[in-house]
Protein backbone atom coordinates (compact mmCIF):
# COMPACT_ATOMS: atom_id res chain seq x y z
CA UNK A 1 0.00 0.00 0.00
CA UNK A 2 1.38 3.46 -1.11
CA UNK A 3 1.57 6.48 1.66
CA UNK A 4 -0.82 7.89 -0.35
CA UNK A 5 -3.34 4.87 0.05
CA UNK A 6 -2.41 4.99 3.89
CA UNK A 7 -3.60 8.66 4.14
CA UNK A 8 -6.67 8.07 2.74
CA UNK A 9 -7.82 5.11 4.87
CA UNK A 10 -6.75 6.94 7.75
CA UNK A 11 -8.86 10.21 7.06
CA UNK A 12 -11.67 7.92 5.67
CA UNK A 13 -11.20 6.32 8.98
CA UNK A 14 -11.52 9.80 10.87
CA UNK A 15 -14.14 10.71 9.27
CA UNK A 16 -16.19 7.80 9.36
CA UNK A 17 -15.70 7.49 13.30
CA UNK A 18 -16.70 11.11 13.46
CA UNK A 19 -19.69 11.43 11.30
CA UNK A 20 -20.94 8.25 11.00
CA UNK A 21 -21.47 9.44 7.36
CA UNK A 22 -23.95 7.77 5.02
CA UNK A 23 -21.86 8.65 1.98
CA UNK A 24 -18.36 9.49 2.19
CA UNK A 25 -16.20 10.19 -0.98
CA UNK A 26 -12.58 10.79 -0.67
CA UNK A 27 -10.15 11.48 -3.77
CA UNK A 28 -6.97 12.22 -4.27
CA UNK A 29 -6.06 15.33 -6.22
CA UNK A 30 -2.56 15.87 -5.55
CA UNK A 31 -1.55 14.65 -9.32
CA UNK A 32 -3.19 17.83 -10.44
CA UNK A 33 -1.39 19.65 -8.30
CA UNK A 34 2.27 18.25 -9.15
CA UNK A 35 4.93 21.21 -8.72
CA UNK A 36 2.49 23.40 -6.38
CA UNK A 37 4.74 24.82 -3.78
CA UNK A 38 1.89 22.82 -1.16
CA UNK A 39 2.47 19.98 -2.76
CA UNK A 40 6.26 20.26 -2.55
CA UNK A 41 5.96 20.33 1.30
CA UNK A 42 3.93 16.58 0.86
CA UNK A 43 0.81 17.41 1.67
CA UNK A 44 -1.78 16.17 -0.36
CA UNK A 45 -5.00 17.83 -2.01
CA UNK A 46 -7.72 16.33 -1.76
CA UNK A 47 -11.80 16.52 -2.48
CA UNK A 48 -14.55 15.26 0.05
CA UNK A 49 -17.65 14.80 -0.18
CA UNK A 50 -19.23 13.68 2.71
CA UNK A 51 -23.21 13.26 4.24
CA UNK A 52 -24.12 13.31 7.95
CA UNK A 53 -27.05 14.06 10.08
CA UNK A 54 -24.33 15.67 12.37
CA UNK A 55 -24.95 18.35 9.53
CA UNK A 56 -28.61 19.06 10.44
CA UNK A 57 -29.25 22.81 11.10
CA UNK A 58 -25.26 23.65 10.27
CA UNK A 59 -24.33 26.24 7.65
CA UNK A 60 -21.24 25.52 5.70
CA UNK A 61 -18.84 27.23 7.34
CA UNK A 62 -19.59 25.29 10.56
CA UNK A 63 -19.67 22.27 8.34
CA UNK A 64 -16.58 22.95 7.15
CA UNK A 65 -14.99 23.89 10.41
CA UNK A 66 -16.41 20.34 12.06
CA UNK A 67 -14.07 18.21 9.45
CA UNK A 68 -11.25 20.37 9.85
CA UNK A 69 -11.18 20.42 13.58
CA UNK A 70 -11.89 16.06 12.71
CA UNK A 71 -8.23 16.02 10.79
CA UNK A 72 -7.06 18.60 12.50
CA UNK A 73 -3.60 17.11 13.46
CA UNK A 74 -3.37 15.94 9.58
CA UNK A 75 -4.11 19.74 8.19
CA UNK A 76 -1.04 20.63 9.46
CA UNK A 77 1.39 18.08 7.68
CA UNK A 78 -0.54 15.28 5.63
CA UNK A 79 -3.24 17.45 4.18
CA UNK A 80 -2.24 20.69 2.51
CA UNK A 81 -5.52 21.61 0.48
CA UNK A 82 -9.37 19.84 1.06
CA UNK A 83 -12.09 21.08 -1.41
CA UNK A 84 -15.13 19.99 0.99
CA UNK A 85 -18.55 18.96 0.00
CA UNK A 86 -20.70 18.70 3.29
CA UNK A 87 -24.52 18.15 3.27
CA UNK A 88 -27.28 16.83 5.56
CA UNK A 89 -28.94 13.80 5.12
CA UNK A 90 -32.07 15.65 4.02
CA UNK A 91 -29.91 18.27 1.16
CA UNK A 92 -29.50 14.79 -0.90
CA UNK A 93 -31.78 14.21 -3.96
CA UNK A 94 -34.01 11.87 -3.48
CA UNK A 95 -33.55 8.93 -6.14
CA UNK A 96 -36.78 7.22 -5.69
CA UNK A 97 -39.03 10.19 -6.67
CA UNK A 98 -37.34 9.62 -10.56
Amino acid sequence: MTDSNKRIDIIRAKLVATFSPLECQLQDESALHAGHAGAASGGGHYRLKIVSAVFDGENRLNRHRLVYDCLDDMMKIDIHALAITALAPSEMPDVDKE
